[in-house]
């Protein structure tokens, strides 16, 4: 029999929590792509409306002058160093998880 003296549960390794939060973040992930294509897919139907009669036409021309369009290509610089610093805190945060993990397998041994 196992019995702990401290009074408290015993307290989950990193590797379970870790693939817990994997997991919830995955299903999170698939839900959100599942919606996205649901969403253009649902949004193509045309759908009658009661008493219109002929059905749809197409709109009438539109009249008038001319309007110029200035397109101004690219992203703005504050949103690419958004990008980037939260892309290296990322990756931050995953090495030190994975360093974590690493370590607490390690056996450690006494020499001498």
């Amino acid at each position: 029999m196992f019995t702990f003296t401290t009074g408290r549960a015993p307290r989950l390794n990193t590797h379970p929590r870790l693939r817990r939060i994997a997991a919830v973040l995955s299903v999170a992930v698939a839900g959100v792509l599942a919606w996205a294509a649901a969403v253009p897919a649902a949004s193509a139907a045309i759908i009658p409306v009661p008493g219109a009669g002929a059905g749809y036409r197409p709109a009438p021309a539109a009249t008038g002058s001319t309007v110029q369009v200035i397109m101004a290509g690219g992203m703005p610089g504050w949103q690419i160093t958004l990008i980037a610093v939260a892309a290296a805190l990322a990756a931050a945060t995953a090495a030190i998880f994975a360093d974590r993990a690493r370590a607490s397998r390690r056996t450690i041994t006494h020499t001498g």
